[in-house]
C-alpha cells in the first residue's frame, strides 16, 4: 500500500495564501456585479470566474492533502540514469 506524503509547512501556506486570495477576490468581484446590476439585469460573468478558480482551488486542495508516494518512481528514476 502507498504511504501518504505529509504536507510541508510551504504547502500549506501556499494553499492558504491561494485561498484567502480566492475569498477576497470573489467578494470583490460579487461586489462589482452588484453595482453593476442596481438598477438593471447584468450578466453574471463573475460566476464563471468564481467556477473555474474554485475547481482549481478544490485541485491544489487535492495535490497537498491527498498525495501518495509513487512506488514506480524510485524504478523509473534508476533506468533513466542506465539509458
Amino acid at each position: 500500500m502507498s504511504k501518504k506524503i505529509i504536507p510541508t509547512a510551504a504547502q500549506k501556506r501556499n494553499f492558504l495564501i491561494h485561498f484567502i486570495v480566492f475569498a477576497i477576490a470573489t467578494v470583490i468581484m460579487v461586489l462589482i456585479h452588484r453595482k453593476q446590476g442596481e438598477h438593471t439585469w447584468a450578466y453574471p460573468w463573475h460566476a464563471w470566474i468564481i467556477a473555474a478558480w474554485g475547481l482549481s482551488l478544490i485541485g491544489h486542495w487535492c495535490a497537498v492533502y491527498t498525495s501518495y508516494e509513487d512506488k514506480g518512481m524510485t524504478e523509473f528514476e534508476r533506468q533513466e540514469k542506465l539509458g
